[in-house]
């Protein structure tokens, strides 16, 4: 497959043509992110692929989303504290400024993060890291994937 998935990654995961896809939840798809220098750093796409914001779905979809966005973040929370013994904390963003869909950002933080950037939004990272070969998401990411899907399954059985 190409990556043409990319220039519509919902479309992609409602036709099973988005490889970044951990599971199908409620109202979205939870997905890892392209890169992982952040190692955890996962997404949530709604499942509409024309919804550009929270307010565009009806109250019970918005809730819906909003809890699945939940539940990723603490699946890569639960993934990234038994993987990582830095790990300190997730932090969940919807921002909508770049990417005309709804989606929400999960971003796990560490204590091995450099001083001038740990205490800040991932944003001020050298927005170089974004093209970095090493960072970009591959098969050395596997064990990462699984333990976040696993996390995922288990929170899900719970609910």
């Amino acid at each position: 497959m190409t990556d043409d998935w990319r220039t519509d990654r919902i479309r992609a995961a409602l036709s099973g043509e988005n490889p970044t896809v951990l599971r199908r939840l409620t109202a979205g798809f939870a997905v890892i992110g392209d890169v992982q220098f952040l190692p955890g750093y996962s997404v949530l796409l709604v499942d509409e692929p024309e919804v550009q914001r929270l307010s565009d779905l009806p109250r019970a979809k918005r809730l819906s989303f909003l809890s699945d966005m939940d539940q990723l973040g603490e699946a890569v929370e639960r993934a990234c504290r038994r993987l990582d013994p830095a790990f300190r904390r997730v932090n969940l963003e919807i921002l909508g400024n770049t990417d005309p869909y709804l989606h929400a950002h999960v971003w796990p933080r560490f204590a091995w993060e450099p001083a001038d950037v740990v205490g800040k939004p991932v944003w001020l990272y050298p927005r170089a890291l974004w093209s970095v070969e090493q960072f970009r998401l591959g098969p050395q990411h596997d064990v990462l994937r699984n333990a976040i899907s696993g996390e995922l399954d288990r929170l899900r059985s719970v609910t």
